[in-house]
């Protein structure tokens, strides 16, 4: 049995879950997400709770079983909290400005760098500190990561786009003579 799947679902007041044939329907008070029903998997709805059990005890289920599990609780996490990734901006001279959908950013090119996050997430500009908010988890974790590439950070002196919950392993410079 999957650790995961096994687990059932809490749903809290205020969220409506509608299981069809190829999709789940969650909508709650910040918003509606679909979220696909695999094929190998049950969905029931029972006392205020979902869940997940599999048809078979093929390797295909029990893979799909822990999955459904977690994109179904990742929707209903969506809709009533919400999803939030933090960015740091380290180096001199780089400036971010903008939030909204769009943002604008200085890194060291000879340009400004122009980014827009597809609907649905929504970005703030803290100084230099980007946040990344949405209902859907895969898009907030896309954006940031989107966000992180144009200016990866460096060994040396740590200059780029960070999680700020992530470590940057240094490397020591040339050593002099």
């Amino acid at each position: 049995m999957s650790r995961i799947g096994k687990l059932p679902i809490e749903i809290p007041s205020g969220v409506t879950i509608t299981v069809d044939s190829d999709v789940i329907n969650v909508e709650g008070p910040k918003g509606k997400l679909v979220v696909p029903h695999l094929s190998d998997v049950t969905v029931a709805l029972e006392d205020g709770s979902a869940v997940v059990t599999r048809k078979s005890d093929e390797k295909v289920s029990k893979s799909q079983h822990g999955l459904q599990r977690a994109l179904l609780n990742n929707a209903v996490v969506g809709v009533t909290q919400g999803f939030e990734k933090k960015l740091e901006v380290n180096g001199v001279g780089f400036r971010v400005a903008g939030g909204g959908q769009e943002i604008e950013m200085q890194l060291g090119f000879s340009h400004p760098v122009k980014y827009t996050a597809q609907d649905g997430v929504t970005l703030t500009v803290n100084k230099m500190e980007i946040v990344v908010n949405g209902i859907d988890k895969q898009a907030v974790g896309q954006v940031a990561a989107e966000i992180r590439a144009l200016k990866k950070p460096e060994p040396y002196k740590g200059k780029g786009i960070k999680y700020s919950d992530e470590v940057i392993l240094r490397k020591a410079g040339k050593a002099g003579k």
